[in-house]
């Protein structure tokens, strides 16, 4: 593995202090607060070492109740809320200095079989010849604050592609639709959870700005401010994080100072993997342009 996403794995492994309460290092990504994927990530990784081997997550909801502070340790403490025959549910909250910052329920169950079928993939360019995000912001370095161009351009663990990517600072109005490939940056160890707790991870980057497209917005326009309200995601199916994965997202609705996105995840080979949804906050400073 490269030495960043070495640190990434190692971040969403969790230290484990007493039994069923686990502390997680953050990360800074360039803006000081913690990144929603990665208290998904670690959240799920921290329920995953309560869970009997043979039974795995099939789907996870949750709430990011208070932003997290990046230079901080969070502590995630699991309740054991049901172990069933075939299902076992987990409740994990999120604790920094005190205070719950996000709670989410989880489900797993045992590898049964049962009737089968999906929706297809959307026919789309594939990842090769695209620019990855990190190349995309190299374009627009000199627009960005210098803490925010640091880590924009610096070495990822995990590479995105967009696939019809807006100009950040001068975005034209599109449909309410994107789509990202999305892939590690080197080879994974063969471990079905890891591949899990980075997909949920990375679930979280480009998805709210999807609501964005059709108002011809971006996340850096002047006056934005938007924040993850609540995560959702079903597993359908086995893949790895270590093949190109496709994230197809669409937003349904955006009112009330808030936008919806749903999305669906397919492997390169065209099955669905995972879906995905999501309901963010979308709303203007004051003092906006």
């Amino acid at each position: 593995m490269t030495r960043v996403l070495n640190e990434l794995v190692t971040l969403l492994a969790l230290e484990k202090i007493e039994e069923d309460l686990f502390r997680g290092q953050s990360q800074d990504l360039g803006w000081g607060q913690v990144f929603g994927g990665q208290v998904l990530g670690q959240a799920l990784s921290a329920a995953v070492q309560t869970v009997p081997s043979d039974r795995h997550v099939h789907s996870l909801h949750a709430y990011f109740l208070r932003l997290g502070d990046a230079h901080k340790p969070i502590v995630y403490s699991v309740d054991r809320t049901r172990d069933g025959q075939s299902f076992s549910t987990r409740s994990i909250l999120a604790v920094q200095s005190g205070k719950p910052i996000f709670q989410m329920l989880a489900s797993f169950q045992v590898e049964e079989p049962g009737i089968d079928h999906a929706e297809p993939m959307t026919q789309t360019v594939g990842p090769d010849g695209l620019l990855s995000e990190r190349e995309l912001w190299m374009k627009y370095a000199e627009r960005l604050p210098e803490k925010i161009r640091t880590r924009a351009t610096a070495e990822r663990p995990i590479e995105l592609r967009p696939v019809d990517p807006v100009h950040p600072f001068a975005p034209e109005k599109r449909a309410p639709e994107s789509a990202v490939w999305v892939r590690t940056a080197a080879a994974l160890p063969d471990d079905p959870a890891l591949h899990r707790y980075l997909l949920a991870y990375c679930s979280d980057f480009a998805f709210l700005p999807t609501a964005l497209r059709p108002h011809g917005l971006t996340w850096v326009s002047p006056g934005m401010q938007i924040a993850s309200i609540d995560h959702a995601m079903w597993f359908h199916r086995p893949f790895r994080m270590d093949d190109w994965l496709l994230h197809v997202m669409h937003s349904p609705s955006a009112s009330g100072a808030r936008g919806m996105v749903r999305g669906s995840v397919f492997s390169s080979d065209g099955r669905l993997v995972a879906s995905t949804a999501q309901e963010g906050l979308i709303r203007f400073r004051s003092g906006r342009e």
